[in-house]
């Protein structure tokens, strides 16, 4: 993937590179540093959630967006560009001096786009600001006069007024009106039903399945912290040809807001062939450099393998390293918030609980409309999909970029894990939900919505297909397996499995009868499958809407028609394709072994081709 493509939001960076870590010689109170000024009531140290919404509110953002100013009654003709913005005020520049007098109020027009602050913050804006300070600095060879403004009114209130108010009373409304239709509509299924038997029967499955998962989703808690439970936690960080984004997820695993003495972090480079070892130790001495009182020299390591291993191999090197007695995955190209770890840990207070997933976002989200739509997939999939799974502590998936187990269950499974073969082919993808299958036999599993971490997605449509037939065919062996022991769970999740693993694999048939048999035999035109595509598409974009307040809310019907009309025939392939083991995104010993079969039978025909012409021209 190129760097330069991605559209990524950037925080402005701390003169401290481990500006997170809770001081252990209390130097500096993170409290008093971050944001406390924008918080009217006392501040609870112990609330780390509540610490790191008052970082956000305080970051401030880079970016490069024009600035429309008027003065009083006095519309202020050069153009002014904003360098940086925050919640609490905007940086701005201009090549020539415009003599804001300190403290006077001015007002400013200006869009902010997509990606220059967090997800829920595009769109135009009009607010009053004062002026607080004014510098000169040459930029480029040119004099920039910056001046820097504080808004009258933070721009989250301001977006509470104009806008998030609305999104969530609208998506509310309409979210309560779809799912009445829905009924509705099934309602008529009932009275149909003895017509096709088939076809009603799924639409009354299917509904019934997605309200029910939404329902339980939207009601969803998490865990509240409590402050005495503090387990020793290790990071496992594997790496694989990850040069572009490993200094980025080493820095976020050790910058946690969690105590010193328990928490460590381990990369494992699983043989890399590019400069991903070279930038994961530029970045480990850097934090080193900083890091004498954080004890980074004793908990911040790297190891690289012999030979390539696979994932796998790579996070039980990790976990025999661990000396923790939980352990959390986290993908190379995930980067974890500050509380992440402090969140992730809270349900192991249960100590049947097994294995816990967390909230995984899209960093790139912005970068283009693949990776919109995937944006508004990956907060369904986790904030409704694994919630409502959560309801019962069965989690079907703990996901790579961020799960936390108990290092005792992967040593257990660590063979089983390591040799696991289907129709005789090594498994070498869908590790997250193999072990997610381990665990699920003898622990409960949970999601942790407050544990957060953002990833990479793919930004080209190759490598997202690719990668999108590899989660499908992993999800099917899978889900074969869970199917063994998934009855021994809490019944109605029971029934959940049963019924979401019947809806996918029927889908394909289901659209095929109603959009080309129906019509073509029939000559009924399809209006109330189209309507429940709608219905299904309008509950994926409210949900959105409701809880993320963005803009970004209407690719949840592109993803509906995208996954209908693309995504959904990679079904019947998955079916009969489901035992391959190659990745075709990355070279593993699997797919440098079907790409020399593949280079073998080229070979082969060719010499086959060539021994015909010689035949037919000695006959000639």
């Amino acid at each position: 993937m190129n760097k330069k493509k991605e559209i990524l939001t950037i925080p402005r960076s701390d003169r401290r590179i481990l500006s997170n870590i809770p001081d252990p010689e209390n130097v500096r109170n993170l409290v008093n540093r971050r944001g406390a000024s924008y918080q009217k009531e006392e501040i609870d140290p112990t609330d780390v959630n509540e610490i790191y919404r008052l970082q956000l509110l305080s970051l401030r953002y880079e970016t490069n967006f024009e600035v429309q100013i008027k003065r009083v009654k006095q519309k202020v003709s050069d153009k002014h560009y904003a360098e940086d913005i925050s919640v609490t005020g905007i940086l701005i520049f201009s090549n020539s001096p415009t003599n804001f007098v300190i403290d006077e109020i001015i007002t400013m027009k200006f869009t902010i786009p997509g990606g220059a602050m967090p997800e829920g913050y595009e769109s135009k804006v009009k607010v009053k600001a004062k002026v607080v300070r004014h510098f000169t600095k040459e930029v480029d060879g040119e004099t920039r006069c910056y001046y820097a403004c504080e808004f009258l009114q933070p721009l989250n209130d301001y977006m509470t007024k104009k806008r998030w108010g609305l999104s969530i009373f609208v998506a509310s409304l309409f979210l309560l009106i779809v799912s009445l239709i829905v009924v509705l509509m099934r309602a008529e299924s009932v009275i149909y039903f003895r017509f096709n038997k088939f076809l009603y029967l799924y639409s009354i499955i299917a509904a019934t399945f997605l309200l029910s998962r939404y329902l339980f989703g939207i009601f969803y808690r998490n865990v509240p912290i409590n402050p005495q439970f503090e387990p020793g936690v290790s990071i496992i960080i594997p790496v694989f040809n990850e040069e572009e984004w490993i200094h980025r997820t080493i820095l976020s695993c050790i910058n946690q807001y969690y105590p010193v003495d328990k928490l460590e972090v381990i990369v494992v480079d699983d043989y890399s062939t590019d400069r991903t070892e070279e930038k994961a130790k530029e970045m480990i001495e850097l934090i080193h450099s900083e890091g004498e009182r954080f004890k980074t020299k004793n908990r911040l390591s790297f190891h690289k393998l012999p030979q390539n291993g696979g994932k796998r191999e790579a996070l039980v090197a990790g976990v025999h390293l661990a000396k923790h007695d939980l352990v959390v995955f986290v993908d190379s190209d995930s980067f974890l918030e500050p509380h992440a770890i402090r969140n992730i840990v809270q349900p192991f207070q249960d100590p049947k609980m097994g294995g816990v997933a967390g909230r995984t976002e899209v960093e790139n989200k912005f970068t283009n409309a693949l990776t919109k739509l995937q944006t508004v997939r990956y907060y369904i999939a986790f904030r409704i999909m694994k919630a409502a799974e959560s309801w019962f502590d069965t989690v079907t998936c703990l996901s790579g970029p961020l799960a936390c187990y108990r290092k005792e269950l992967i040593l257990k499974n660590e063979s089983a894990w390591l040799n696991q073969k289907f129709l005789g082919q090594p498994a070498t993808f869908g590790d997250d939900r193999s072990m997610t299958n381990y665990i699920l036999k003898t622990h409960r599993t949970g999601y942790q919505d407050n544990a957060v971490c953002s990833t990479i997605v793919p930004s080209d449509s190759k490598v997202f297909l690719s990668q999108q037939m590899r989660w499908k065919r992993s999800w099917l062996r899978e889900s074969l397996r869970a199917f063994l022991f998934m009855w021994k769970k809490e019944p109605f999740m029971f029934l959940f499995f049963i019924i979401g693993l019947i809806v996918p694999i029927a889908a394909p048939i289901v659209v095929v009868y109603n959009l080309l048999y129906v019509p073509i035999m029939h000559g009924v035109f399809p209006t109330t499958f189209l309507m429940g595509l709608f219905l299904m598409a309008m509950l994926m974009s409210l949900a959105h809407l409701f809880f993320r307040k963005s803009k970004l809310w209407t690719f949840g019907f592109i993803f509906v028609l995208f996954y209908e009309f693309i995504l959904l025939w990679q079904m019947p392939v998955a079916w009969v394709t489901f035992w391959k083991s190659t990745w075709g995104t990355r070279e593993t010993p699997q797919d440098v072994i079907a790409k020399e079969k593949k280079l073998e039978k080229q070979k082969l025909r060719k010499s086959r081709f060539s021994i015909l012409n010689r035949k037919m021209g000695e006959k000639k």
